[in-house]
């Protein structure tokens, strides 16, 4: 996206960007989806992903029932907010499955390996879908591979780009989303933050949940006023 230009100052700005620091386990990040893609209307506008590794690593948490417990409790209040809608095949399968394993890790690669091929944002939101409404297991590097194509990514090509950046590249780029996140002066997943012309702006989403319009008139006016 080109400079846009500051004709009555004589100086050239940069566009505006909106960072979204999020995890493709979170809830609360599914139910913000919406934001999201209303963002891409926003012209002007670059949107960049950045992944917490919420369940990655030691977090790395396999299904039981207290999870599905704690999770429950949660994905009832984003529907309320959000009306994002969560499948039977997730409240009733995936989270009574204790074979599956919840790992930020490979979707995270994923994404990132996506964003290569122009499609960053449309493998997080499939990712939710597969997650949040059909029950799939998102930390399986077949599964995702399978989205990338549905998403239209060609496999080969997707997979050696997930190959490359899997592994110390994924790890650093979760360990610098985490630093972001502090930086900003984040409290969790998902943190949006406005950054143009060097200033920052912390955002807060949760009064726009359930309405992307007027999330998308905030983005405008927020970017004509940094």
């Amino acid at each position: 996206m080109g400079a846009v230009a500051d004709n009555e100052a004589g100086t050239t700005s940069l566009p505006a960007i909106l960072h979204c620091i999020y995890d493709p386990f979170c809830g609360w990040c599914y139910g913000a989806a919406p934001l999201l893609e209303a963002a891409r209307g926003v012209a002007d506008l670059e949107i960049r992903l950045h992944g917490g590794g919420m369940m990655a690593g030691g977090r790395r948490q396999a299904v039981t029932e207290a999870l599905r417990g704690f999770v429950v409790q949660h994905d009832r209040r984003i529907a309320q907010l959000s009306g994002q809608p969560f499948g039977s095949a997730y409240t009733e399968g995936l989270l009574r499955d204790t074979g599956a394993v919840f790992d930020s890790a490979p979707p995270t690669t994923a994404i990132l390996a996506a964003e290569t091929f122009g499609k960053g944002l449309d493998m997080l939101h499939r990712i939710q879908q597969a997650h949040f409404i059909e029950g799939q297991r998102i930390a399986e590097r077949e599964t995702l591979a399978r989205l990338a194509e549905e998403i239209g990514i060609d496999r080969a090509a997707y997979e050696k780009e997930f190959a490359r950046v899997n592994g110390a590249l994924t790890e650093q780029h979760m360990d610098e989303s985490r630093a972001l996140l502090d930086r900003v002066g984040g409290a969790g997943f998902p943190t949006f933050a406005l950054e143009r012309d060097g200033k920052w702006m912390l955002l807060d989403h949760g009064g726009f949940l359930g309405r992307p319009a007027e999330w998308s008139a905030k983005l405008r006016t927020a970017t004509e006023s940094t």
